[in-house]
């Protein structure tokens, strides 16, 4: 999304024509990205990735380089937000923009091809006609208004191409988009990114039901999944939102996967969302420790969250919570504490994560001033939050990955949750789909 959003703002605010590839949709090499910008005659060629798959970005940039040697290669996304200076240092690109990308990455365009000063945008880095990396003071601008943005470029993409892959709802195929409502979070979670800010911004609801309406009248999707850091920290928006999805008559269907701050859901934006189509909601707990949400600074209110749970259960969403194990500091005590909540709440479905430092966060910065040599070996390269090899607790190996274990098969073995979840998933002819996921997390080990 991303990517639509700064391909759309660039052809608002310049004349310039913009091709999209999603490498890992189209299963594209480095090869063929740079025959495409060759094709093209591309003058700038934007790359953008996450810290897991950066490992890909330096033999993208030398195909692209060999091929379309006149290009201005721009870096972005999350690894450059969380890699700072150390990334023009790594890859032979010409200038990397982190954080918010539209109002920085329109200046950076205007300096290198309107006869401006790329050291004049603050925040960005660049390479010097010498070889060198300047990294210019300031931060990245946001913006304000997410309403004066236009829709993101659609057009760009094949979008029923994504109705067929697995994505983060527990459902294998359906018409659906996603959108991003809001940018920022004012939670202080150390493990979290600061890519958009500390500050919430917000479509407003009349925004948001403009791009679900084009959606649904050009592509027929029904199917909305709202991936935002924290989709209802303002309660009027939500309520305003689902009053005019039913005022209009639509019919929607909403998932909210990324996730709701559980604490804060009253019951009457639960009722609110529920009766505006909402079938499925992440509920993060992260830890059932009241002493490990206040070391992480999440500081969730347990009691709340466990009711908000129930209440939003009770009206058939189906819930998905996850938790992280592992912390700095974290105790045996600690990690029975989220089992059993985890196993108390009304959640259907639980994923039982080892807590992964990833750069640019509080907790990355912890380790690496605390405990620097857990950060050995840690490899990101192609891995996901399943599959990483860490422990940053005091505990052995074989305690840790035991407690994870023990988590799963004591959440899924519980007779009223599998009645519960053949009660209300979504798609419930998917679910023996899900079945190998569920038995590798009971039974696995980490393996080096």
């Amino acid at each position: 999304m991303g990517l639509l959003a700064l391909a759309a703002f660039v052809r608002q605010r310049m004349q310039a024509e913009v091709a999209v590839i999603n490498q890992r949709l189209d299963n594209c090499p480095p090869d063929a990205i740079a025959e495409r910008a060759r094709a093209i005659e591309a003058d700038v060629v934007g790359l953008s990735a996450m810290t897991t798959t950066a490992c890909l970005l330096p033999g993208v940039v030398e195909a692209v380089r060999a091929a379309r040697p006149e290009a201005f290669i721009v870096l972005g996304g999350p690894y450059v937000s969380a890699s700072d200076r150390l990334v023009l240092g790594a890859i032979d690109a010409d200038a990397a923009v982190p954080g918010e990308g539209e109002l920085a990455f329109e200046q950076l365009l205007r300096a290198r091809f309107d006869g401006g000063d790329l050291g004049d945008v603050p925040g960005i880095m660049w390479r010097s006609p010498e070889g060198e990396v300047v990294v210019n003071p300031g931060v990245t601008p946001f913006v304000e208004d997410l309403d004066s943005l236009p829709l993101p470029a659609y057009d760009l993409i094949d979008l029923p191409a994504y109705w067929g892959r697995k994505t983060t709802v527990p459902i294998l195929r359906r018409r659906y988009a996603t959108l991003i409502t809001s940018r920022g979070c004012p939670y202080q979670c150390i493990w979290c990114h600061k890519i958009f800010g500390k500050r919430t911004r917000m479509h407003s609801a009349a925004r948001i039901i403009e791009e679900m309406e084009f959606l649904h009248g050009k592509y027929g999707v029904v199917d909305f999944d709202i991936q935002d850091d924290t989709f209802n920290i303002r309660r009027q928006r939500v309520l305003d939102l689902c009053g005019t999805i039913l005022d209009r008559g639509h019919r929607f269907k909403l998932a909210i996967p990324n996730g709701v701050r559980g604490d804060i859901m009253t019951p009457e934006v639960i009722d609110a969302l529920a009766d505006a189509g909402l079938y499925m909601c992440m509920f993060a707990l992260e830890s059932g420790s009241p002493r490990i949400q206040k070391w992480t600074r999440k500081n969730l209110n347990i009691p709340r969250y466990l009711d908000a749970c129930r209440r939003t259960a009770e009206r058939r969403v189906f819930i998905q919570t996850c938790c992280m194990m592992g912390f700095p500091t974290e105790t045996e005590d600690d990690l029975d504490m989220t089992i059993e909540t985890a196993c108390d709440s009304y959640a259907h479905t639980a994923s039982f994560f080892i807590t992964t430092p990833y750069p640019g966060t509080p907790l990355y910065e912890w380790v690496r001033e605390n405990e620097p040599e857990k950060l050995e070996g840690l490899d990101y390269d192609l891995r996901n939050s399943s599959t990483m090899r860490v422990n940053l607790s005091d505990l052995p190996d074989e305690v840790l990955f035991a407690y994870q274990r023990k988590a799963a098969r004591r959440f899924f073995s519980k007779p009223d949750r599998l009645y519960r979840i053949l009660r209300d998933h979504p798609q419930r002819l998917a679910l023996p789909a899900y079945l190998p996921v569920v038995a590798f997390r009971m039974v696995k080990k980490m393996m080096s």
